[in-house]
């Protein structure tokens, strides 16, 4: 649902198709690098391992990875906190752009 609603968002403000890949590519890449999905984020020096806590996708890696293995570097309780805070003010921002009418053609 995250992705979709930033898909979504980044999708009302592209003007043509080549301008929608450029948040995956410059923006999702890195977050998923620096996110734990290779490696635990406690293996990262202290100011990535800190930097790490404000990526959404540490949180969805850990909430998959205490699903299949029971371990987990952040709380889960707090990871689908946090998920289901960005996703209804994602949803909330995507609606409104909708609504203003925002990227969208006549």
């Amino acid at each position: 649902l995250l992705f979709s609603l930033a898909g979504l968002f980044n999708a009302l403000f592209a003007k043509n198709f080549d301008q929608i890949s450029i948040i995956p590519v410059f923006v999702l890449t890195p977050l998923t690098y620096l996110g734990g999905v290779f490696y635990s984020v406690t293996t990262l020096p202290p100011l990535w391992q800190n930097l790490s806590y404000f990526n959404p996708i540490l949180y969805m890696v850990n909430g998959f990875r205490y699903g299949f293995s029971g371990f987990s570097d952040v709380n889960v309780a707090a990871s689908l906190v946090i998920l289901m805070v960005l996703n209804l003010l994602l949803a909330y921002i995507d609606w409104r752009l909708i609504e203003k009418g925002t990227g969208l053609k006549n």
